[in-house]
């Protein structure tokens, strides 16, 4: 030891071990925090990836149609052409106005079956209700008819992501309780969190008391999730806009999308934000036009309109079954609540293609928005849809394509939301602006199941061949024509069109009943109670229909068992209510419309001259 060092003591050695055994575990302390806090970190990273990827897609490399337009496909539930860009100057449709300017407007566009779930299978796989055997809501095509390809199956394997948000098929047995995923999507289908509250009373009444109601007006913030089912799909929607725009494959290969949002509203129940009922007083909303039974109209040919019978509102009226009417003013207001549900949705479909401004994409993508099915709003009497009449068949259509329908003077037109709850000298001019605007239109007969030839025409993937007679065992096939030539006559204004192809000069629909009389059950049959198919024809002048026998197991129409016929004379009656088939000097024309229904849509293809 050196004389400097002092001699050791227990507390001058013992005293240092103990202030680094606790400097050790201090140590020890701090670092089991750091490594808590990392870990903490790792795992709110790992679940924001996760979180994120839920509605980012994860891209392969394989099958990618670089370059190829985007598809947004706007679906909605229940809507005629009840919009400012069809003529109906009580509207506020601001921004499907818009689209409609920067697009090819169909004037005469129809549906195959006027319910839900038949009507959408069969667009979506471009076949008609015979082929799909798809009636009513719970019978899917896969399983039962045949395993046809879809339209968005057909882009997804032809190299698109294909996203659905809210209502394109319809939901439950009529798409295998998966809304078709896998098949015809990328990932799984989104549905709104609130829908769940469609049968539910959560409609403010005058009793101060929740019930579930037709007519539905409410605060928003005072909903369920303070939302609304729409809203929540719209905002899915915009928020897949902005993740896809940020996102390529491993090859920096764009893939390009087909995304379909489907809107619920005006589907009942009327439910919207309650500021909407502003834009439609009531005093100014008026009757249907014809608001009583027509005399002449088949028992068979009535809808008793169960749904709405099944809401709280028109319970309170003890309405007789099945032809009681509705107290004027409560039709007033199953009206003004049709008309401002349109006004929501419009300022939702506003949204939507802002953001698909906003995120560059609106340059390569092609827009489609149209109706599933129509809806009758008094006309006859009868409300909701589930009939044969034009106000239950007849859609809006229109399509947008990019650099084509959206130039104006050469230069292509940027989509610009309009917020529709604006001042009141904005509202007023909105619908009379609409009035005044010129469109590409097309006035031409077309059918839903033209739909899905047409995009695939439109986007340059496989053309989609016309089916056999027989085509349950064919899985790509179409029952409708494509529509380009007629885009390419309304765009480029070419007569080319009325000389080299003839286009069909009829449409087909359809329509099951339980029986001659009307049932509680005759609005929607289920397959095993289909005793009685109404077919239907649309001409350009006359609307043709037979009521006839049908059998559900064989699945087929007796067409020499025909209980009622019915004729309207458009020129004359456009709004069907005067039956002409009974009538002696219709005889002629009766026979010869009859023969032509039988003949069938084969018989109406468009002719290479």
């Amino acid at each position: 030891m050196m004389a400097s060092e002092k001699p050791s003591t227990p507390e001058n050695v013992h005293q240092p071990l103990l202030s680094s055994s606790k400097h050790h575990r201090a140590l020890k302390q701090r670092n089991t925090l750091i490594c808590i806090i990392v870990w903490a970190v790792v795992l709110a990273t790992v679940c924001v990836v996760i979180s994120v990827f839920a509605t980012r897609p994860f891209y392969s490399a394989g099958n990618c149609h670089s370059g190829g337009k985007n598809i947004l496909f706007i679906i909605v539930d229940d809507l005629r052409p009840t919009l400012g860009c069809y003529g109906d100057s009580s509207m506020i449709t601001p921004n499907i106005d818009q689209l409609a300017k920067r697009g090819i407007k169909f004037n005469q566009v129809f549906a195959q079956q006027a319910v839900c779930g038949p009507s959408r299978t069969s667009l979506l796989t471009s076949r008609r209700p015979d082929t799909t055997f798809t009636y009513d809501q719970h019978t899917f095509w896969r399983t039962f008819a045949g395993n046809f390809r879809t339209l968005p199956q057909h882009f997804k394997e032809s190299g698109y992501y294909t996203v659905s948000v809210g209502k394109v098929f319809h939901p439950g047995k009529a798409s295998n309780m998966t809304d078709d995923y896998p098949y015809s999507w990328s990932q799984e289908p989104y549905h709104p969190s609130t829908q769940q509250y469609k049968m539910a009373k959560v409609c403010p009444s005058p009793d101060g008391k929740l019930h579930m109601n037709l007519v539905c007006p409410v605060k928003v913030d005072s909903q369920p999730e303070s939302t609304l089912p729409d809203i929540q799909s719209m905002q899915y929607a915009r928020d897949f806009l902005k993740h896809f725009a940020t996102t390529y494959d491993s090859e920096n290969c764009v893939k390009p999308f087909f995304l379909a949002v489907g809107f619920h509203k005006p589907h009942i129940p009327l439910k919207f934000p309650l500021e909407y009922l502003d834009l439609y007083p009531l005093s100014s909303v008026s009757l249907a036009p014809d608001p009583r039974y027509p005399s002449d109209m088949p028992p068979v040919a009535w809808n008793p309109w169960m749904d709405l019978r099944k809401r709280d509102d028109v319970k309170n009226y003890k309405v007789s079954f099945p032809y009681g009417e509705l107290p004027e003013k409560f039709q007033r207001e199953i009206r003004q609540g049709y008309f401002a549900s349109i006004s929501y949705m419009d300022d939702l479909v506003g949204q939507l293609l802002g953001t698909l401004e906003e995120t560059g994409f609106a340059s390569n993508t092609l827009v489609v928005f149209l109706g599933d099915h129509g809806w009758s709003l008094g006309e006859h009497q009868e409300w909701s849809k589930f009939s044969n009449f034009e106000v239950a068949l007849r859609v809006p259509l229109l399509i947008s394509i990019p650099h084509i329908t959206d130039l104006i003077d050469g230069f292509r037109q940027p989509f610009s939301y309009v917020p529709v709850m604006r001042n009141t000298f904005e509202k007023e001019n909105n619908s009379t602006v609409a009035l005044k605007e010129s469109y590409r239109e097309v006035n031409e007969l077309v059918e839903l199941v033209d739909l899905y030839p047409t995009l695939a025409e439109l986007a340059e993937i496989p053309l989609v061949p016309l089916c056999p007679l027989i085509s349950n065992e064919t899985d790509f096939c179409t029952e409708g024509s494509s529509l380009k030539p007629l885009i390419d006559k309304a765009v480029y204004a070419t007569t080319s069109l009325e000389d080299s192809i003839s286009w069909k000069s009829a449409v087909f629909s359809q329509y099951p009943r339980p029986s001659v009389q009307p049932m509680k059950i005759s609005d929607s049959p289920e397959l095993n109670d289909i005793h009685i198919m109404g077919y239907t024809m649309r001409t350009d002048k006359y609307r043709y229909t037979e009521w006839m026998d049908f059998d559900p197991k064989t699945l087929k129409a007796n067409w020499t068992s025909v209980h009622a016929q019915e004729l309207y004379l458009h020129e004359d009656d456009p709004l069907e209510d005067h039956n002409k088939a009974g009538f002696r000097e219709y005889k002629k024309l009766v026979a010869n419309l009859s023969k032509q229904l039988r003949e069938g849509w084969r018989a109406e293809l468009p002719k290479v001259q």
